[in-house]
């Protein structure tokens, strides 16, 4: 079952990639690292490059949405930018508010903080878990290399009241991406080690999930995605979604998003809904240089 379960995902990444790359081979040969930034709306800002910036006005700092699907881009957030990425999400019996917080160390390593400040499941509702981790860019897009991540998530049951994970855990994944002109391509294949409340040990399951994003005129955008994880336990059956979302760049800093996603199998409301926003706070690093007549 394992292996039918990534090859159906693997086999439809690398046929829709093949695709994509014939119809838009001349396209892709013409884009810049810079026109990616200003075409791109979800998930696909170019952040590979490290231009010098113009602090003043913010103007360099480009957003990093790791929202609105399940999969996470294999760019990492600027070095020394500051992020942060909240959201809502509802269906039948579920909601609940996520957040996630992101800061550019260094070129290629991001450090990552996400919890759930709200949760509703089945009538209970309270403080959801949290998660801590870093992203690591192995490699950077260039001509026909796509960007290679690798991304690491230790989680912590923080819940009160709710259904939460019980016991610590953790997450390896490995991120792909890659632009084809204005298509963008996620791919992302990882493993979660379950925490046994009370009784020690893990479970393991499997997550897997492959995206599109395009962009469309004055600055809207929309994505599509499959994301699934397999079977943990007798508890936790296998689960697969089906995402739409559409993105609004309000700037190259904020970025709002909205959608739903649709549950094909899975111990899941058969549809939810969900709305959020990305915004780059600043240049952490370069702070003093908002105030250019600042003496010391």
């Amino acid at each position: 079952m394992r292996y039918i379960y990534n090859h159906g995902f693997v086999c439809f990444a690398v046929i829709m990639l093949f695709v994509i790359s014939t119809i838009d081979k001349v396209g892709a040969q013409e884009n810049t690292s810079a026109q990616r930034k200003t075409q791109k709306n979800n998930k696909t800002a170019d952040a590979s490059q490290d231009p010098p910036q113009n602090q003043s006005s913010g103007e360099s700092i480009t957003a990093v949405p790791n929202r609105p699907t399940f999969s996470t881009t294999a760019e990492a957030v600027q070095r020394g930018v500051l992020e942060v990425e909240y959201g809502f999400e509802g269906g039948d019996g579920h909601q609940n508010i996520n957040g996630l917080i992101k800061f550019g160390v260094f070129k290629n390593l991001e450090l990552r903080f996400a919890n759930n400040p709200f949760e509703r499941d089945a009538g209970v509702s309270g403080f959801g878990d949290s998660g801590a981790g870093f992203k690591y860019r192995i490699i950077a897009e260039k001509g026909v290399l796509p960007t290679f991540s690798i991304l690491y998530t230790a989680t912590f049951p923080t819940s009160t009241n709710t259904p939460g994970i019980g016991a610590p855990g953790h997450g390896v994944d490995v991120l792909v991406s890659k632009d084809f002109g204005k298509h963008h391509f996620d791919f992302n294949e990882g493993v979660r080690f379950l925490g046994r409340s009370g009784i020690g040990g893990y479970d393991r399951n499997y997550f897997t999930a492959f995206d599109y994003a395009h962009p469309l005129p004055r600055n809207w955008g929309y994505a599509a995605e499959i994301a699934g994880f397999s079977r943990a336990n007798p508890k936790t059956p296998a689960s697969m979604v089906l995402l739409l979302a559409a993105t609004y760049n309000v700037s190259s800093r904020l970025v709002l998003d909205t959608g739903e996603y649709t549950a094909v199998y899975g111990s899941l409301p058969r549809v939810t809904f969900f709305a959020g926003v990305t915004y780059s706070i600043a240049d952490l690093y370069h702070v003093h240089r908002a105030v250019p007549n600042a003496k010391p």
